[in-house]
């Protein structure tokens, strides 16, 4: 827990900014009630919007990628104060505010869909971008007017006994920023295009390989490694490079111990006792352990036990905040009943949305709920195919919207207590409990199957957002209290910035899912299996698939749901419970891939070793502060062009990848009723002429290998790359999907070796971008062109 600071840390911040104010003292912001100067603005609301949309790409970029998301806050309130410099008349600090918090609703709309919507993908239930949207914006509607009538309690009325450790840092930063924070916004900006620049090159041109291995690096001692069931794996991005720079050595290291727990102790052993039984039968499945790689051991047998893992730290988490729970419960209803906090007499800093409209909002959002229930259900046919009927559908619309509205009455205050006190938000166990709660209502009503999935699911959707935003929200009413902003104002554009994050996601959610695909057909399923797993390479998304196996585990196939499995991860949380260590980044690491975890922990070293160089102390904790800039801009920049490198792989827009990547060969290939005609290419397959002849031949390939080639009147025939080229049963589908095969030289040696130079390259680079910012933050070489600052306006 933060303690409350005891004293302002600005000359321009009043002495009792951040101190228990005495009876009959009152606060005074530094801009007073009556000041009128500029605070919504074209300028405030537009660079707001367009930074909530950059953030939000980002933030759910990154949370799919590597589990957790960026905190766009501090990012986005350095480049308000950075771009409000260059404008003239200079942003006023209202408007700086203004901007952040139009701006913060990326993360938190983020974090709710990262959480849960990505279930449905993996559970293979279909959903449409505008159920994502609804789901999203409803959420943080909910939660921007469930927290209103609690603004003046935890702002006002607590001022002082609270420490708001996230606001407190914004606050700092909008305030003292004024005269010293356009270096910062250069150093944000540089690190941005280097990490976008560095990932698009891994990842769009594959100009290198980042997908490091002791299997290829290490040569015959590395097969012989991997015999064992041992590997090790690095993943060279930038954005989990800049995940680990501000995740910090401490929790990076506690990360990369799940994983090493779960690779290079758990596998082996799986390894080693599974491979003397001919055939495994476990949860539904039949393995041949002992053909099985290191790879697919985890993700038959560890990664249930780290989803157990996540499952019990965040239940134990919400026991542990037990006594915030009750209280901000109590307070949720207490808030309810209030008048307060909207009379028309209060000063411009207290005014909020009338006590009317926030109700008129509520019994919107409610009946925005049901409806959208209400057109699952209707839209969406049962198991045996047959549609709902209207009544039932009308009972679950019911049930899901009053189950979804209860959840966020009662989350909400909860969010918004834990980051009052503890700056950090209790989503994955409020939204485990959430789904749970759901699905057994759901159940109890008869709706099960994808209707009764996408119902739970939506609900879980919502009220984790609404649990984000009121947590946000409450930190920008501290915000704007300290500083003299018009609350109004922050939440009525608070639902601008949820709408137009929840649009970002329903684009960003799908796209990646197109491009890379949740769910990959399982390697180790027998010929014409339809099994498939997670893609763990490059959609991990460990919270999601969390929800994913309990809510198929209770709704759909409980029978065959590894429950050993989960049970040994929940037995592992309570042991780290007990010993007192953090268990939720533990069991992140012992479900995320080693190669994603190895990389941050690379970061978070490198962002260590800057902290301890220079001469003075003063530049040391100079080059520290400069973390935050450095690793929000690498993610940012990464993610936004990880976004771009996403779309030139859609079939849909020609995949122009084809013609920039060097390491890997993009094609399209037919796969018709779910068998890829390219890797099955067959003189069977093909449309022949009348006269045409075909057979198949062994022919030597460029690597010296024999293969087996198609041959048309003698001529060599290249595998079919359209649906019209290869033979359609009827009844039968056809679809032209892209497909990869890597040179020898970027999966060998050579390609992993250059990888490897370019992630030292990237942590010198790092090194000096700290040592940059450093000097223009102790102003031994201001940046170029900058004039003297002048004052907040």
């Amino acid at each position: 827990m933060h303690d409350a600071p005891s004293k302002s840390g600005s000359k321009l911040l009043p002495a009792n900014a951040y101190t228990k104010l005495a009876p009959g003292e009152e606060y005074q912001p530094i801009v007073p009630a009556a000041d009128t100067r500029a605070e919504v603005t074209p300028w405030s609301i537009g660079l707001g919007l367009l930074l909530t949309i950059v953030f939000a790409a980002a933030c759910i970029y990154m949370a799919l990628r590597a589990g957790n998301a960026i905190e766009a806050a501090i990012p986005i309130a350095i480049l308000a104060i950075f771009f409000g410099k260059l404008r003239s008349p200079r942003s006023t600090i209202l408007e700086n505010v203004m901007v952040q918090s139009v701006g913060q609703a990326s993360g938190v709309v983020a974090a709710g869909a990262a959480f849960v919507i990505p279930a449905l993908y993996i559970n293979r239930v279909s959903i449409g971008w505008w159920q994502i949207f609804l789901a999203c914006a409803i959420g943080g509607v909910l939660g921007t007017v469930l927290i209103i009538p609690l603004r003046k309690y935890f702002v006002k009325d607590l001022h002082g006994e609270l420490p708001f450790p996230e606001a407190t840092a914004i606050n700092e930063i909008l305030v003292t920023g004024e005269s010293q924070s356009a270096g910062a916004g250069k150093i944000l900006l540089i690190s941005f295009a280097v990490g976008g620049a560095f990932d698009f090159l891994v990842e769009g041109v594959h100009l290198w390989n980042a997908n490091l291995s002791t299997t290829s690096m290490l040569g015959s001692v590395g097969e012989k490694m991997a015999g064992l069931g041992l590997e090790l794996q690095l993943s060279g991005l930038a954005a989990l490079f800049g995940l680990g720079y501000i995740i910090g050595i401490k929790y990076a290291a506690i990360i990369a111990s799940g994983s090493v727990l779960s690779f290079l102790v758990l596998v082996p052993l799986v390894k080693l006792f599974g491979s003397s039984a001919a055939e495994f039968v476990y949860a539904g499945g039949k393995f041949h352990i002992a053909d099985m790689s290191a790879t697919a051991i985890f993700g038959k047998f560890i990664k249930p036990i780290g989803i157990g893992a996540i499952a019990v730290s965040g239940l134990i988490g919400i026991l542990r905040m037990g006594k915030i729970v009750v209280g901000s419960v109590t307070l949720g209803f207490k808030g309810f009943s209030r008048k307060g906090g909207g009379e028309v007499e209060a000063p411009r800093t207290q005014l909020d949305l009338p006590p009317r409209v926030v109700l008129l909002v509520q019994l919107g959002a409610m009946l925005a709920m049901g409806i959208l229930f209400f057109v699952v259900g209707w839209i969406t046919p049962q198991d045996s195919g047959e549609p709902y009927a209207f009544g039932d559908c009308l009972i679950f619309a019911v049930v899901g919207m009053v189950v979804g509205y209860l959840l966020s009455f009662l989350f909400t205050p909860v969010g918004a207590q834990a980051i009052a006190i503890v700056g950090t938000n209790p989503v994955s166990g409020m939204t485990l409990i959430t789904v749970v709660l759901t699905i057994g209502a759901m159940i109890l009503t008869g709706l099960k199957g994808d209707a009764g999935m996408i119902i739970a699911l939506v609900v879980g959707t919502a009220v984790c957002t609404a649990l984000a935003t009121s947590g946000a929200l409450i930190t920008d009413f501290k915000i704007g209290y300290w500083i003299g902003s018009t609350p109004r104002n922050q939440q009525r554009f608070k639902f601008l910035g949820i709408v137009a994050a929840a649009l970002v996601v329903a684009f960003v959610v799908p796209l990646m899912d197109d491009a890379y695909h949740f769910v990959v057909p399982d390697p180790s399923a027998p010929p014409g299996s339809d099994r498939v797993i997670s893609n763990d390479k490059v959609l991990p998304a460990p919270q999601a698939n969390m929800i994913a196996a309990v809510s198929k585990g209770l709704m759909d196939d409980p029978a065959n749901q590894p429950w050993l499995l989960y049970g040994l991860g929940g037995i592992v949380a309570i042991l780290l419970f007990m010993a007192g260590l953090p268990m939720l980044a533990f069991a992140l690491g012992m479900y995320l891939p080693i190669a994603i975890n190895l990389a941050v922990l690379g970061g978070a070293a490198v962002a260590w070793l800057v902290a301890r160089t220079g001469g003075r102390e003063e530049v040391r904790r100079a080059r520290s502060e400069q973390g935050t800039l450095i690793a929000s801009g690498l993610m940012a920049g990464a993610a936004i062009l990880g976004i771009v490198t996403a779309v030139l792989r859609l079939p849909a827009v020609g995949a122009p990848i084809r013609f920039i990547s060097v390491g890997e060969e993009y094609t399209f290939h037919p796969v018709v009723a779910g068998v890829d005609k390219h890797e099955n290419f067959d003189c069977d397959d093909l449309r022949l002429a009348p006269g045409q002849d075909c057979e198949v031949r062994q022919v030597e390939n460029e690597r010296g290998e024999r293969v087996a080639t198609v041959f048309v009147d003698d001529v060599p025939r290249r595998p079919p790359e359209s649906c019209a080229e290869v033979v359609v049963p009827e009844q039968a589908e056809c679809s032209e999907e892209l497909g990869s095969r890597t040179h020898a030289w970027y999966e060998g040696m050579p390609g992993q070796l250059a990888g490897l130079g370019m992630l030292l390259l990237l942590a010198v680079g790092c090194f000096l971008l700290a040592r940059l910012g450093a000097k223009w933050a102790l102003g031994d070489q201001p940046p170029p062109e900058e004039k003297a600052a002048d004052p907040p306006a």
